[in-house]
């Protein structure tokens, strides 16, 4: 598991996934993300703009995120 600090109150997941270097470009985070393949909090989202704040986790294939406060 990853801890991503951010230091605003929340990231959009196709931000996050950018940021962290799970996907190379915000194109392939959009794709994956309307394809069903990353999960927030355990549950597969298909939302790109989805809001993703301290405390929450992301998986997408064998990366799994937490999201902290700087």
């Amino acid at each position: 598991m990853e801890t991503i600090k951010i230091t605003t109150e929340f990231i959009k997941l196709e931000a996050l996934l950018k940021y962290a270097a799970v996907t190379g470009t915000g194109g392939e985070a959009k794709l994956v993300i309307a394809e069903g393949m990353v999960k927030v909090n355990d549950e597969v989202c298909t939302q790109r703009g989805k809001k993703i704040y301290p405390d929450d986790t992301v998986k997408f294939e064998h990366n799994v995120l937490k999201v902290a406060k700087a």
